[in-house]
């Protein structure tokens, strides 16, 4: 393993170095952005880059490389920069050519002064997106990426100080115990009793990983040279971790709003950033800047607070799985993939077992949990979405702690997740939709404003008698929407902007949700614990983290499976289902045979298989009869519909 070289510490050494030996010639950039390409494919070279994520902004040390993995919650407009600028000796008449590319502020010596007039000027420029980390990360998510930095700072022997990088303590302990610490807060509670951020987050579970890099314990920060406090725009409430307005120099266009990357950069955090936020900013002649005082406080936020991140090489992410190579489609990955595949059928019956107990016996439900949980928006026909799979687990007891433990399961074994509990007050005070403030110019972010393959779940069986009032029948109907459609309809204030979303929605209730659903799953438990709580903590206390390690990597690889069907296989389905309906043609529909291919589709995945047999098909429909019997049952016993 090299030692902390130039390139990562002070990568504005190498900059100057390409630039110096190409200029005039354009093609420097270009060489930069190969120079850092290749240094970031040495071995593990991506873990030796200190993360935003996990290490707080002050011990890094400034215009170093670092790397953010985040989610663009909003793209602010193009800014202008100097590309390339002169300075001019007044004594010596001296001139040197200097890149302004990764910088905010020009650099000139004690005895130069800028050129503004030089033919030498380039003008360039460039995109800024205001980036937050991803919406409902889980904790497990962010110990691996953390341990694989830790590991890396203990192989090299690193000991520093604050002000150049981090070395916190907590890379002593094992793997092991940081996923007992994530499974039982209480003892993660008694760990950091003391520390002034050890508040649990809004569903009631510590998530100690991000303690050392939130910025604040909530959505507000207090700057000291502005007020009022200044908001990071977190889309979830009680939300953990640092903003920060990442400057994209190429292709931005490729990049949209909701979009997850990870991006490689140069930090910058001068002071001189923040001058539009001090009482100085009111010298500005207002004939000079466009801008209104409320937008410069946004847009120009302490950098000690939102950090500039000037990058180098931006990726988009198609998970967010650490345990997963990050592209699959490469040759070390595919030996990665094949050999979990051959060892998929234990891990599913593992899986399955261990969410029938979670489930309290039902195995019917726990099969279509791991169909839900596999399931992705594939392909979008006009504006269906095609692959969607929101499934409504009814029969859960009322204002019980049976919901909240399932949503804990569920957060060990997806990267994100968020519980949103379906209350009155919810409904009536949440800000769900994202919404255009002209103001300040800026997107407001919303609950619904999540990243892609998010796992929401939907707890209706907090919602008691009440009015909602006009904040509540647009919360509502845009979670429905969500549902349905599969997108969000962002408000402009004077028109609806739609964003396409790829949500798995998970609805508890006691009867039929009030919202829409693809498939209606009644629990039937064959247990019921006398201590639910007590039953639930020894369940998650039983699986070893390796195992559970083994369920994250299956649910997330599934996901990313290509599937087809072949045309003997649909002509024997289409045959099939016009046998279904001569023999029933009241209860059998159109609808029907959608969910049974879509119940296909995964139960075929979630065997490793990627088309369809005659033998998922005849599964499939077995498991939609049970389903349905089940209901007819129900609703035979409470004599009206669920």
């Amino acid at each position: 393993m090299p030692c902390v070289a130039d390139w990562l510490n002070n990568p504005f050494s190498i900059v100057q170095g390409i630039f110096a030996q190409n200029v005039p010639n354009s093609d420097w950039e270009k060489k930069v952005t190969e120079y850092f390409k290749e240094k970031l494919k040495e071995n593990n070279a991506t873990n030796w880059v200190p993360s935003l994520n996990d290490v707080p902004v002050h011990y890094l040390k400034p215009n170093s490389l670092v790397k953010f993995r985040c989610m663009v919650q909003d793209m602010f407009d193009p800014e202008f920069y100097m590309g390339v600028y002169e300075t001019v000796d007044p004594n010596t008449n001296a001139r040197v050519l200097h890149f302004g590319k990764y910088r905010d502020v020009a650099e000139c010596g004690p005895q130069q002064e800028i050129d503004l007039n030089s033919s030498q000027t380039v003008t360039s420029e460039r995109q800024t997106f205001y980036c937050v980390p991803v919406p409902g990360e889980s904790a497990w998510s962010v110990v691996v990426l953390n341990l694989q930095f830790y590991a890396y700072i203990s192989a090299s022997q690193a000991r520093v100080s604050p002000s150049t990088s981090y070395t916190p303590s907590r890379h002593k302990r094992s793997y092991e115990e940081d996923e007992d610490m994530d499974l039982h807060p209480s003892k993660q509670k008694e760990q950091h009793i003391g520390n002034s951020r050890s508040g649990g987050d809004i569903h009631g579970c510590v998530e100690p990983k991000r303690l050392e890099t939130e910025a604040s314990a909530g959505h507000h920060l207090v700057s000291p040279n502005c007020s009022p406090p200044l908001d990071l725009n977190f889309p979830l409430p009680g939300e953990k971790g640092p903003a920060c307005l990442v400057k994209v120099y190429e292709s931005w266009d490729s990049f949209k709003v909701n979009d997850v990357l990870e991006v490689y950069g140069i930090l910058s955090v001068d002071p001189v950033l923040s001058i539009l936020n001090s009482e100085e900013s009111s010298a500005l002649d207002p004939m000079e800047c466009m801008d209104t005082a409320e937008e410069q406080r946004v847009h120009s936020p302490p950098a000690s607070l939102v950090p500039r991140i000037h990058v180098i090489l931006a990726q988009k992410l198609q998970h967010i799985n650490p345990l997963l190579p990050a592209c699959l489609n490469e040759e070390e990955s595919k030996t990665f993939v094949s050999n979990f595949m051959s060892e998929l059928s234990p891990v599913r019956a593992e899986l399955l077992g261990f969410l029938t107990h979670a489930l309290l016996g039902d195995s019917l439900a726990a099969e279509y949990l791991i169909l839900h949980l596999i399931s992705t928006v594939y392909a979008r026909r006009d504006v269906l979405p095609l692959g969607k799979f929101t499934v409504n687990l009814s029969g859960c007891p009322r204002n019980s702690i049976f919901t909240e433990h399932i949503y804990r399961i569920i957060q060990q074994l997806v990267p994100a997740s968020y519980r949103l509990q379906m209350t009155i007050e919810n409904m009536n005070h949440s800000r769900f939709i994202p919404h255009k403030d002209y103001t300040a110019n800026r997107l407001v972010s919303g609950v619904l404003q999540l990243a892609s393959n998010t796992s929401l779940v939907v707890d209706e069986t907090q919602l008691e008698q009440g009015q909602l009032d006009t904040t509540g029948v647009h919360n509502v109907t845009a979670l429905g929407n969500l549902i349905t459609w599969q997108k969000v309809d962002y408000d402009f204030n004077y028109h609806q902007m739609e964003f396409p979303c790829n949500i798995n929605v998970l609805i508890t209730s006691e009867g039929r949700s009030l919202l829409p659903s693809d498939c209606q799953v009644h629990l039937q438990p064959q247990i019921i614990p006398p201590n639910m709580e007590e039953y639930m903590n020894s369940l998650l206390t039983a699986v070893l983290p390796s195992v559970l390690n083994k369920f994250r990597i299956y649910l997330s690889l599934l996901r990313l499976l290509d599937y087809s069907i072949s045309d003997e296989v649909t002509k024997a389905v289409e045959d099939d289902f016009v046998e279904m309906r001569k023999n029933d043609p009241e209860s059998v529909t159109a609808d029907d045979l959608h969910r049974t291919l879509l119940v296909a589709r995964f139960l075929s995945l979630s065997a490793g298989q990627t088309t369809l047999s005659r033998e998922r098909w005849l599964r499939a429909k077995q498991l939609e009869a049970l389903r349905k019997a089940r209901l007819q049952q129900q609703k035979c016993v409470n004599g009206n519909e669920l």
